[in-house]
């Protein structure tokens, strides 16, 4: 079974029981507070995960994720959670921009 490591969130570990469900699903799933402006329809990047190991399990690039990297708002090791699904282990954390004041982050 996958697992996603959160390092800015203690190393919170959550496992990826269905590969078909959106990042963004499984960590709200677990009970993880994450931000989603526009309610995970890939018109933001607030939603975005920085990605320290496991890029080659993310499911290629959304038409969303494309544009804003076009735009120059995701860097290469970014992706957003709300377009993307992994198949095998990841290491990720906050991005600083999107920590949300009522949480406690371990960076």
């Amino acid at each position: 079974m996958p697992k996603i490591v959160i390092q800015n969130l203690h190393n919170k570990e959550i496992f990826i029981t269905n590969e078909k469900i959106i990042l963004l699903d499984i960590i709200h799933q677990n009970n993880i507070d994450w931000m989603h402006a526009c309610g995970g329809k890939g018109r933001c990047t607030t939603c975005k995960v920085q990605v320290l190991s496991g890029l080659e399990n993310f499911s290629s690039e959304s038409p969303a994720e494309l544009k804003f990297r076009d735009m120059k708002r995701l860097l290469p090791n970014e992706r957003l959670s709300c377009q993307c699904r992994v198949s095998g282990d990841i290491l990720v954390k906050v991005a600083p921009e999107n920590k949300f004041n009522h949480l406690t982050y371990s960076d």
